[in-house]
C-alpha cells in the first residue's frame, strides 16, 4: 500500500510500528549468526590465513562507498519499499549460498567463494539500507522516533545475544569427527540464519509506504564530495573520524582470531565476552546520551575514546605467562569498558555528525562522513593481514632481571608477539586522531572532569532507583542537571534546573 506524504492512519502506524519490531529481531538474530565470530570462525576451517580474515572485515565497510550512488538510485527510482525488499532479499540469498560453501565447493575454493558472496552480501545490504532509512524516515513518527528506536534496539540485541550463546553453545559441544563435518556446523548456524532473515522480509513486505516527497534541488555528485570538505570544522570532524576508524579497526577484526588461535578459547567463551560488551554497551547508551543532551558529544568523546584504547592496550597483557590465571578475569574486565566506551562513542560520532552538518545539506555531509569512515574501517584491516605473518613471527621482549650474591630472580614484564603489535599500533594512531578531535569545535563542550563527575552521579543516581530503598525517581534530562564540583577532595552537589531560576545545594 502506497499512502501520499505521511497521511498513515491510527490503526496503520500501529501495524507499521509492530512489524517493524518484529523485523528488528529476526534480522539482528540473522546478522550475529552470520558475521562475527562465527564468520571469522568458519574462515579459518576453510583455511583462511590472517590476510584473508582482514579482507573479510575490510570489505563490508569498503562496500558503504556505494553509499552515495545508492542514494541516488533511491532518488531516480523512488520506489523504496520495492528497492528494499528485492536488495535484502538477495542480501539473504547470499547467506543462504555461504551456508552451501562445504556441501558444493572443494575447501581449496571454498575462500574464493565466500569472498565473492561476502562482496554481493555486503552489496545488496548497503543499497536496502539506503532505501529503509528513507522509506522509515516518513514511516515512523517523528515524535516516536527516538523512544522507539531505542526500545527497538534494546530489544532486538538482548534477543540476538541469546541467540548467539545458544548457537555457540551447539557448535562447542558437538564434536564432529572430521574438519569437514566441523565446518557444516557452522553451515547449519548459517542456514538458521537465513530462515530468519526470510522471516524478517515477510515482515518489512507487510509495511506501507508513503509517496516520496519531491526534492527542492539537485546537488551535484563533485559538489556533493567536495563541499564538507571546505567546511574548515567539518573537515576536522572528517580527519579525526578516518583517523580514529583506521585504529580501531586495525585491532578489532583480530581479536576472535587472537583468542581462538592464540588463547585457545572456545567459540561460546568468546560469545560470552561479546555480550558482555553489548550488555554494558546497553545499559550505557541512555547514560551517555542523557549527557550528550545535556553538554556536547565532543565531551563525551573525550572520555570514551581515551578509554577505548587503553582497552586496546590492555590486551597486551593478556599474553603475559605469569598473568596466566587472570587472563578471563583481565577480558571480562577489558570488554566491560569497551562496552562503556563504545556506547558513548557510537552514539556521539553518530550526532555529532548531524549538529555539524549544515541545514539543508545532511544528505550530502554525512554521505561524505559514511566514506571517510568506511575507507578506514576497510584499509586498516587489509594493512594488519598483509603485515600479519611478518609480525606473528617477531618478537620484543623486555625483561627485569636481579643479580645477587645469593643468587639471580628474572621478571618478564613485557612480551609483544603477532597481534600484540597491532594492539600496539592501535593504541599509538588512536592517541594521534585524539589531538584532531580537540580541534574540532561544538556548542556546549566542557571540560574532561565535569563529565567525569556527571558520569558518577549519574551512575549513582541509577542504581539507587535500582534500589528498593532509593526512591522511584527518574533520571530525566528535562528534570534536572547532577554536577560534581571538586573542593578539598570531597564533593559539592549542585542540583540545577533547566530553566536555571533555583539552585539548591545538598
Amino acid at each position: 500500500m502506497i499512502s501520499t506524504g505521511n497521511s498513515f492512519s491510527e490503526g496503520e502506524i500501529q501495524k507499521n510500528l509492530k512489524n517493524i519490531t518484529i523485523d528488528g529481531y529476526t534480522s539482528k538474530i540473522m546478522v550475529v549468526l552470520s558475521t562475527g565470530p562465527f564468520l571469522v570462525a568458519f574462515a579459518l576451517l576453510l583455511g583462511a590465513n590472517n590476510f584473508i580474515i582482514g579482507l573479510l572485515a575490510a570489505i563490508p565497510p569498503l562496500v558503504q562507498i556505494i553509499h552515495i550512488p545508492s542514494i541516488q538510485l533511491v532518488e531516480k527510482i523512488r520506489k523504496r519499499r520495492i528497492i528494499t525488499l528485492i536488495s535484502l532479499t538477495l542480501y539473504r540469498i547470499c547467506i543462504f549460498l555461504m551456508a552451501l560453501i562445504p556441501f558444493i565447493y572443494s575447501l581449496e575454493f571454498g575462500l574464493i567463494f565466500l569472498i565473492i558472496f561476502l562482496i554481493l552480501q555486503s552489496v545488496f545490504a548497503s543499497i536496502g539500507h539506503t532505501s529503509w532509512a528513507s522509506w522509515m524516515h516518513d514511516t515512523i513518527p517523528l515524535n516516536q522516533l527516538g523512544v522507539f528506536y531505542s526500545k527497538r534496539i534494546m530489544l532486538s540485541t538482548t534477543i540476538s545475544l541469546i541467540a548467539s550463546l545458544l548457537a555457540a553453545i551447539y557448535i562447542d559441544y558437538w564434536v564432529p569427527s572430521n574438519l569437514k563435518s566441523q565446518i557444516f556446523r557452522y553451515s547449519i548456524i548459517f542456514i538458521i540464519a537465513f530462515i530468519f532473515g526470510m522471516i524478517s522480509i515477510y515482515f518489512i513486505s507487510r509495511i506501507s509506504e508513503s509517496r516520496m516527497i519531491e526534492s527542492e534541488s539537485k546537488i551535484k555528485f563533485s559538489k556533493m564530495i567536495i563541499e564538507p570538505f571546505k567546511d574548515k570544522n567539518y573537515r576536522n570532524l572528517l580527519i579525526f573520524l578516518g583517523v580514529w576508524s583506521f585504529a580501531i579497526n586495525l585491532a578489532a577484526p583480530f581479536f576472535t582470531v587472537y583468542m581462538l588461535k592464540k588463547l585457545q578459547f572456545s567459540i561460546t567463551l568468546i560469545i560470552f565476552f561479546t555480550i558482555i560488551s553489548q550488555i554494558t554497551t546497553i545499559l550505557f547508551l541512555r547514560i551517555w546520551g542523557l549527557l550528550v543532551d545535556r553538554f556536547s558529544n565532543k565531551s563525551v568523546l573525550n572520555i570514551c575514546c581515551p578509554l577505548l584504547i587503553i582497552c586496546i592496550f590492555a590486551w597486551i597483557f593478556t599474553s603475559l605467562p605469569h598473568l596466566y590465571f587472570f587472563i578471563i578475569p583481565l577480558l571480562i574486565i577489558i570488554h566491560i569498558f569497551m562496552g562503556i566506551s563504545m556506547a558513548g562513542i557510537i552514539l556521539a560520532t553518530q550526532n555529532i555528525s548531524l549538529k555539524l552538518a549544515p541545514k539543508g545539506k545532511g544528505n550530502s555531509y554525512l554521505a561524505v562522513t559514511t566514506v571517510v569512515t568506511s575507507l578506514g574501517l576497510g584499509i586498516a584491516p587489509i594493512i594488519g593481514g598483509i603485515f600479519a605473518d611478518y609480525f606473528e613471527s617477531s618478537e620484543l621482549m623486555w625483561t627485569l632481571t636481579w643479580t645477587a650474591p645469593n643468587g639471580n630472580f628474572s621478571f618478564q614484564t613485557l612480551r609483544l608477539q603477532g597481534f600484540d603489535f597491532y594492539f600496539i599500533f592501535a593504541f599509538l594512531i588512536g592517541l594521534i586522531s585524539l589531538f584532531r578531535l580537540v580541534k574540532i569545535k561544538e556548542v556546549g563542550d566542557v571540560k574532561r572532569k565535569v563529565i567525569f563527575y556527571e558520569l558518577i552521579a549519574l551512575m549513582k543516581n541509577s542504581m539507587r532507583n535500582l534500589s528498593t530503598i532509593g526512591g522511584i525517581e527518574k533520571i530525566s534530562p528535562s528534570y534536572s542537571s547532577v554536577m560534581f564540583i571538586p573542593k578539598r577532595n570531597k564533593f559539592r552537589i549542585k542540583n540545577r534546573s533547566l530553566s536555571g531560576n533555583k539552585r539548591k545545594r545538598i
